[in-house]
C-alpha cells in the first residue's frame, strides 16, 4: 500500500500512467469492449466499474489543457445525441478532478475504436453498463 494513492491503481496501471507522456491517451473501457484485440498495452481491472477506475486515474493524472478536448465518450449507435446515465457520472468525475473547464466530447463508435487502438494503453474494466467507455488525454504536471 502507498499513502494517498487510490488502492484501485494497481502496480501495472501505475507503471502505465507513469510511463505515459504529455498528449498520450488512455482508454478506460467496459466489459463488452474488444480491448484485448485492440490494445497496444492492456491493463485488466475486472470487477471494477469504469467510473471507479476513471476517478482513480484522474486522482493522479492531469488532463491535457493545451487542446480543445481531452476526454471522449462513445456515442450511442443510431442516436448520437442520446445520453446515458454513465455520461453524467464521467462528467462529474472530470469536474471534480479537473474543474468545469473540461468537457466530455463524443466520438462515433468506430472513430472511438480507432482512437482507442492508437491509445498508449487500454484499461479493461468489469463495467456492465452500456457505453461505459472513456478516453483521457494526459496533460502536464506543473511545478507548484
Amino acid at each position: 500500500m502507498l499513502k494517498n494513492i487510490d488502492p484501485l491503481l494497481s502496480p501495472d496501471l501505475l507503471m502505465v500512467l507513469r510511463s505515459m507522456g504529455h498528449g498520450d491517451d488512455i482508454a478506460i473501457v467496459d466489459a463488452n469492449f474488444p480491448a484485448t484485440a485492440m490494445a497496444r498495452r492492456l491493463v485488466r481491472l475486472d470487477g471494477l466499474a469504469a467510473t471507479e477506475v476513471t476517478h482513480a486515474i484522474l486522482s493522479v493524472m492531469p488532463l491535457d489543457d493545451f487542446v480543445p478536448e481531452a476526454a471522449w465518450r462513445m456515442e450511442v449507435v443510431g442516436d448520437p445525441q442520446a445520453e446515458q446515465p454513465i455520461f453524467d457520472e464521467f462528467r462529474a468525475i472530470i469536474a471534480r478532478h479537473e474543474g468545469a473547464n473540461f468537457r466530455l466530447a463524443s466520438l462515433e463508435r468506430f472513430a472511438f475504436y480507432e482512437q482507442a487502438k492508437a491509445a498508449y494503453a487500454i484499461v479493461s474494466t468489469g463495467e456492465r453498463r452500456l457505453y461505459g467507455n472513456i478516453i483521457l488525454r494526459k496533460g502536464v504536471v506543473r511545478d507548484r
